[in-house]
């Protein structure tokens, strides 16, 4: 009775690479095809078009942070600070710092946890990677509020225009950003400790 059963399953069970009848093989479109055979530019890509969550919700706490802080609470007395200087016209002083501090902070965060679990779906320590991320953002902050001063000011010193200055500014600002942590973040800060174990084990 035990041969029967055991002749009988054999024959229900599928050849090693065919599928079970009734069942189709989902097959991955040109699309997905295309993902498979380029991963690392694939992974490039998803870092750019995902950072834009971490830029939406810095627009939407500066929003929030406005009218807050500086509609509501009226702090608008002026404020300075290392390099921050909300002392000007239309900085909106106190008010401004924190809104730009709220907005910051939770777009870093947002772009934390984005670009580990939904970009390079790593499998780092939490607590490891965090405090690697908090060093590059607050260079990236720095950078990003101190770099693009300089460089207008050398474009209209060149005869440029302030708007083409200003335009070069920003596009030189977020190519370094780019440049300077996608390795940082895929290399160190991110890596995927997984992989390198599947590489050396082979």
């Amino acid at each position: 009775m035990t041969d029967h059963t055991t002749t009988a399953e054999a024959r229900q069970m599928p050849a090693e690479g065919q599928t079970r009848p009734g069942k189709k093989q989902r097959e991955r479109g040109p699309i997905g095809r295309w993902i498979d055979a380029h991963p690392n530019i694939w992974e490039f890509i998803l870092f750019n078009v995902l950072s834009n969550i971490s830029t939406i919700t810095r627009i939407v706490v500066t929003w929030i942070g406005t009218a807050v802080f500086v509609s509501w609470l009226g702090l608008t007395q002026p404020f300075s600070f290392l390099i921050f200087d909300y002392t000007g016209k239309g900085a909106n002083g106190l008010g401004g710092f924190l809104t730009f501090l709220f907005a910051e902070v939770l777009a870093q965060v947002v772009n934390f946890i984005v670009q580990m679990k939904w970009v390079f779906k790593s499998d780092a320590s939490f607590a490891n990677a965090a405090w690697k991320y908090a060093i590059l953002a607050v260079i990236i902050v720095v950078v990003n509020l101190t770099l693009p001063g300089h460089i207008t000011s050398l474009c209209e010193g060149w005869g440029m225009a302030a708007g083409l200055a200003a335009t070069i500014a920003a596009v030189v600002n977020t190519l370094l950003a780019v440049i300077v942590s996608y390795p940082l973040l895929k290399f160190w800060i991110m890596p995927k400790h997984g992989d390198t174990g599947k590489e050396a084990g082979k």
